[in-house]
């Protein structure tokens, strides 16, 4: 079976968020399961420096905006799977990133730079596709930046490969003025409620909903959640009228990149039965980031995350001076609002030696933090799925979670009974609110400085679980199966 992954970033070429390991570690597991998959991705300076065997393959016409582009092929090295790269100078090749420029201002032509993606993508599956020795069976889409691939293909390039829209996260959507129509050469009569317009404007995901062949989400839960009226952002009524068909696949991660036995980036490996190297990573830990290395005992909480509203990290503020109090430390790592970051480093200067707080994204210190801590804050008022906490579990590492989508369907709560039949492995949330993650925090602590039995059996639970991506392939491949008979 062949199979186009269609994504906007792909780790270890381009990275953002979850969205880049999923598009790394999910197509390399399907390659496993025998399917011929490639991926196409947009010919960004560091996608087009770093794939191996970069070599031409055909010329793209017609396309919006700037008529033709050269595709190319390559292959990530590390993992040898076959990349399609669409490289265009005038609309990737700049400086900053994938969606915003150096200073977080968002490109203001992202309809023309994902709008070309998504027309590429359904030239490929289409009679008329430059490639004569590949043509896909499946087009895989991916979050709002690919959400006009399905429309493409059905209104415009008469496509018989079938389509996929997997949604990662339903608050981006992607709308824009329907000024863009004519720009991107989509048909005028779809801009309607029944097609693509959404309260007047243009809307790339609400495109990929409707015209795509299957729907999926990142998690059992949030396929339910998105269709009411809490999560859905105004699309709940559409995906409820294809509640049935909407199918909730938890993401895997990967266990070669984040393995606690093997991981370079830390200065002691350790497992599930050696875990007294997790107490000789904290200690390196804390020295790296300046934290009292005297209170070694201390709980040390770990936070690697976007400081958004969404993340519930505003939440955990009020309640740093009380856990301060008591003897807690604070590992962060992360960027987004400015009025959250200027908190954090406020309370920062305020307490040193107590909390470090990294503004960025730092690759090798996420790691460390994940492993060095004691455990992994993570309080997300939604949270489509999450890697993190996975990360949290597989690194010894119990996650503090809400009781939201992928939080949910992947941590099991520790309460007497999951103590007693050895299924615990976290800590959710009861209340989303300040005092909700005080209360659950508190619940935390508790097992960690007075029963070491249990805190090591929840540490061992987490470590046990298969998070691999083989369940969750094999579940898109009966899927791709389902929909192209």
């Amino acid at each position: 079976m062949r199979v186009l992954f269609v994504t906007s970033e792909v780790f270890p070429l381009i990275k953002t968020g979850g969205l880049a390991d999923v598009s790394g570690s999910l197509p390399l597991a399907l390659q496993h399961l025998g399917i011929d998959v490639r991926i196409l991705v947009p010919g960004y300076p560091a996608v087009l420096s770093q794939l191996s065997d970069l070599k031409p393959v055909a010329t793209l016409n017609n396309l919006p905006v700037i008529e033709h582009a050269e595709l190319m092929l390559g292959t990530i090295v590390e993992t040898q799977i076959k990349v399609m790269v669409i490289k265009s100078a005038g609309l990737y090749e700049r400086d900053g990133g994938p969606y915003s420029d150096v200073n977080g201002q968002e490109w203001l032509d992202n309809p023309a730079r994902f709008g070309v993606l998504s027309k590429v993508a359904a030239i490929l599956s289409s009679p008329q596709t430059p490639m004569n020795d590949w043509l896909p069976e499946i087009v895989h889409c991916n979050d709002w930046q690919t959400g006009l691939t399905p429309a493409y293909m059905k209104l415009v390039e008469q496509s018989h490969t079938k389509s996929i829209i997997s949604i990662h996260n339903m608050a981006f959507q992607g709308c824009y003025p329907p000024e863009w129509l004519s720009t991107l050469a989509l048909p005028h009569t779809s801009f309607t409620s029944e097609g693509y317009e959404y309260h007047g404007q243009l809307s790339f995901l609400k495109a990929g909903i409707v015209y795509a062949d299957a729907i999926t989400t990142v998690s059992p839960r949030y396929a339910h959640e998105i269709q009411t009226a809490a999560f859905g952002f105004g699309l709940e009524g559409l995906l409820s009228k294809r509640g049935n068909e909407i199918k909730g696949i938890l993401n895997g991660i990967d266990t070669n990149e984040w393995n606690p036995e093997t991981d370079p980036y830390l200065s002691k490996n350790y497992s599930a039965t050696k875990l007294s190297g997790k107490q000789k990573v904290k200690t390196a830990l804390l020295q790296e980031l300046g934290l009292d290395i005297g209170a070694s005992n201390a709980p040390l909480l770990g936070i690697v995350s976007r400081l958004t509203h969404q993340k519930g990290l505003d939440m955990l503020l009020p309640n740093m001076p009380r856990l301060l109090d008591i003897g807690c430390q604070f590992a962060i790592l992360g960027s987004g609002e400015r009025a959250l970051e200027a908190a954090f480093q406020d309370l920062a200067e305020r307490n040193p030696g107590r909390i470090s707080i990294t503004v960025g994204y730092n690759e090798p210190l996420s790691h460390r933090i994940m492993a060095g801590c004691d455990m992994f804050v993570m309080p997300s008022r939604f949270e489509p799925c999450g890697l993190n906490q996975m990360y949290g579990l597989a690194y010894g590492t119990p996650p503090i979670v809400n009781a939201t989508g992928g939080l949910a369907d992947s941590v099991t709560d520790t309460n007497a009974a999951s103590i007693g039949n050895k299924t615990a492995t976290g800590f959710v949330m009861n209340e989303t609110s300040p005092e909700g993650l005080l209360t659950c925090i508190q619940r935390a602590l508790d097992v960690f400085n007075r029963n070491e039995k249990n805190w090591r059996q929840i540490q061992k639970n987490g470590m046990a679980q298969n998070l691999s991506w083989d369940k969750s392939a094999l579940e898109y491949l009966i899927l791709y199966k389902n929909i192209v008979q």
